[in-house]
Protein backbone atom coordinates (compact mmCIF):
# COMPACT_ATOMS: atom_id res chain seq x y z
CA UNK A 1 0.00 0.00 0.00
CA UNK A 2 3.00 2.05 0.07
CA UNK A 3 2.61 4.73 -2.53
CA UNK A 4 -0.62 4.79 -2.67
CA UNK A 5 -2.30 8.18 -2.42
CA UNK A 6 -4.12 8.59 1.15
CA UNK A 7 -6.97 9.77 -0.60
CA UNK A 8 -7.25 7.41 -3.17
CA UNK A 9 -7.03 5.06 -0.42
CA UNK A 10 -9.29 5.97 1.75
CA UNK A 11 -11.94 6.73 -1.44
CA UNK A 12 -11.73 3.19 -2.12
CA UNK A 13 -11.73 1.61 0.65
CA UNK A 14 -15.38 3.70 1.39
CA UNK A 15 -16.15 2.43 -2.01
CA UNK A 16 -15.80 -1.07 -1.03
CA UNK A 17 -18.58 -0.66 2.16
CA UNK A 18 -21.78 -1.41 -0.22
CA UNK A 19 -20.06 -4.38 -1.22
CA UNK A 20 -19.06 -5.63 2.44
CA UNK A 21 -22.64 -4.69 3.44
CA UNK A 22 -24.50 -7.03 1.00
CA UNK A 23 -22.36 -9.56 1.96
CA UNK A 24 -22.78 -9.12 5.50
CA UNK A 25 -26.62 -8.98 5.34
CA UNK A 26 -26.74 -12.17 3.08
CA UNK A 27 -24.74 -14.18 5.96
CA UNK A 28 -26.74 -12.86 8.88
CA UNK A 29 -30.68 -13.12 8.99
CA UNK A 30 -30.61 -10.75 11.42
CA UNK A 31 -28.68 -7.84 9.87
CA UNK A 32 -30.55 -8.81 6.27
CA UNK A 33 -33.71 -8.25 8.72
CA UNK A 34 -32.88 -5.12 10.35
CA UNK A 35 -31.56 -3.52 7.03
CA UNK A 36 -34.40 -4.41 5.30
CA UNK A 37 -36.63 -3.09 7.62
CA UNK A 38 -35.16 -0.43 8.21
CA UNK A 39 -33.03 0.17 4.93
CA UNK A 40 -35.28 -1.02 2.26
CA UNK A 41 -35.02 -4.26 0.30
CA UNK A 42 -32.77 -2.14 -2.53
CA UNK A 43 -29.76 -1.69 0.34
CA UNK A 44 -30.19 -5.30 1.94
CA UNK A 45 -28.46 -8.71 0.81
CA UNK A 46 -27.82 -9.37 -3.18
CA UNK A 47 -29.46 -5.92 -4.44
CA UNK A 48 -27.18 -3.28 -2.92
CA UNK A 49 -23.80 -5.41 -4.06
CA UNK A 50 -24.98 -6.56 -7.72
CA UNK A 51 -26.84 -3.05 -8.57
CA UNK A 52 -23.75 -1.27 -7.09
CA UNK A 53 -21.32 -3.28 -8.70
CA UNK A 54 -22.74 -2.47 -12.35
CA UNK A 55 -22.40 1.02 -11.27
CA UNK A 56 -18.78 0.64 -10.61
CA UNK A 57 -17.79 -1.28 -13.65
CA UNK A 58 -19.36 1.76 -15.84
CA UNK A 59 -17.40 4.21 -13.44
CA UNK A 60 -14.44 2.15 -13.94
CA UNK A 61 -14.80 2.52 -17.94
CA UNK A 62 -14.32 6.40 -17.37
CA UNK A 63 -11.53 5.94 -15.61
CA UNK A 64 -10.15 3.87 -18.64
CA UNK A 65 -10.90 6.35 -20.47
CA UNK A 66 -9.24 8.62 -19.09
CA UNK A 67 -5.74 6.46 -18.80
CA UNK A 68 -6.73 5.93 -22.67
CA UNK A 69 -6.49 9.93 -23.39
CA UNK A 70 -2.69 9.89 -22.38
CA UNK A 71 -2.04 8.16 -25.48
CA UNK A 72 -2.17 8.08 -28.89
CA UNK A 73 -2.55 6.68 -32.28
CA UNK A 74 -2.97 3.05 -32.38
CA UNK A 75 -3.23 2.87 -28.33
CA UNK A 76 -5.26 5.61 -27.81
CA UNK A 77 -7.91 3.97 -30.12
CA UNK A 78 -7.40 0.58 -28.56
CA UNK A 79 -7.67 2.13 -24.75
CA UNK A 80 -11.16 3.71 -25.59
CA UNK A 81 -12.29 0.67 -27.51
CA UNK A 82 -11.30 -1.23 -24.61
CA UNK A 83 -12.93 0.96 -21.96
CA UNK A 84 -15.80 0.12 -22.71
CA UNK A 85 -15.82 -3.34 -22.18
CA UNK A 86 -16.44 -2.94 -18.28
CA UNK A 87 -19.79 -0.68 -18.96
CA UNK A 88 -21.11 -2.54 -21.70
CA UNK A 89 -20.42 -6.03 -19.46
CA UNK A 90 -22.19 -4.55 -16.26
CA UNK A 91 -25.32 -3.69 -18.88
CA UNK A 92 -25.49 -6.82 -20.37
CA UNK A 93 -24.52 -9.69 -17.86
CA UNK A 94 -26.08 -8.22 -14.41
CA UNK A 95 -29.50 -10.09 -15.42
CA UNK A 96 -30.69 -13.66 -14.79
CA UNK A 97 -31.02 -13.39 -10.76
CA UNK A 98 -28.54 -13.22 -8.10
CA UNK A 99 -26.42 -16.04 -8.55
CA UNK A 100 -25.62 -15.71 -12.46
CA UNK A 101 -25.19 -12.04 -12.26
CA UNK A 102 -22.83 -12.00 -9.37
CA UNK A 103 -20.76 -14.71 -10.86
CA UNK A 104 -21.02 -12.07 -13.92
CA UNK A 105 -19.62 -9.46 -11.81
CA UNK A 106 -16.99 -11.71 -10.45
CA UNK A 107 -16.31 -12.31 -14.52
CA UNK A 108 -16.18 -8.15 -15.13
CA UNK A 109 -14.24 -7.27 -12.02
CA UNK A 110 -11.29 -10.06 -12.80
CA UNK A 111 -11.47 -9.11 -16.71
CA UNK A 112 -11.21 -5.11 -15.11
CA UNK A 113 -8.01 -6.17 -13.27
CA UNK A 114 -6.59 -7.20 -16.55
CA UNK A 115 -7.56 -3.65 -18.25
CA UNK A 116 -5.82 -1.61 -15.43
CA UNK A 117 -3.09 -3.79 -15.59
CA UNK A 118 -2.76 -3.37 -18.98
CA UNK A 119 -3.25 0.52 -18.79
CA UNK A 120 -0.76 0.42 -16.21
CA UNK A 121 1.93 -1.85 -18.16
CA UNK A 122 1.58 0.81 -21.08
CA UNK A 123 2.45 3.44 -18.99
CA UNK A 124 -0.74 5.41 -18.50
CA UNK A 125 -1.97 4.73 -14.95
CA UNK A 126 -0.24 5.98 -12.17
CA UNK A 127 3.23 3.90 -10.38
CA UNK A 128 0.80 3.32 -7.48
CA UNK A 129 -2.48 1.97 -9.46
CA UNK A 130 -2.00 -2.10 -9.31
CA UNK A 131 -1.62 -1.80 -5.49
CA UNK A 132 -4.47 -0.39 -5.27
CA UNK A 133 -6.48 -2.04 -7.93
CA UNK A 134 -5.75 -5.31 -6.41
CA UNK A 135 -6.46 -4.80 -3.18
CA UNK A 136 -10.10 -3.20 -4.00
CA UNK A 137 -11.27 -5.92 -6.61
CA UNK A 138 -10.08 -8.70 -4.27
CA UNK A 139 -12.38 -7.63 -1.42
CA UNK A 140 -15.29 -7.30 -4.10
CA UNK A 141 -14.73 -10.63 -5.74
CA UNK A 142 -15.03 -12.55 -2.06
CA UNK A 143 -18.07 -10.05 -1.24
CA UNK A 144 -19.59 -11.03 -4.62
CA UNK A 145 -18.45 -14.30 -3.92
CA UNK A 146 -20.62 -14.62 -0.79
CA UNK A 147 -23.67 -13.66 -2.70
CA UNK A 148 -22.90 -16.24 -5.19
CA UNK A 149 -22.40 -18.86 -3.30
CA UNK A 150 -23.62 -18.63 0.51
Amino acid sequence: MQGIPRSALILGLAGLVPFVWGALTVLSEPLNFWSGQTLGGRFTGPYIGLFYGAVILSFMSGVLWGFATKASGAVAASGYVLSVIPALWAFFMTGGGPVSASINLIAGFTGLLLLDWMFWKQGLAPEWWMGLRVLLTTIVVICLAVVAFA
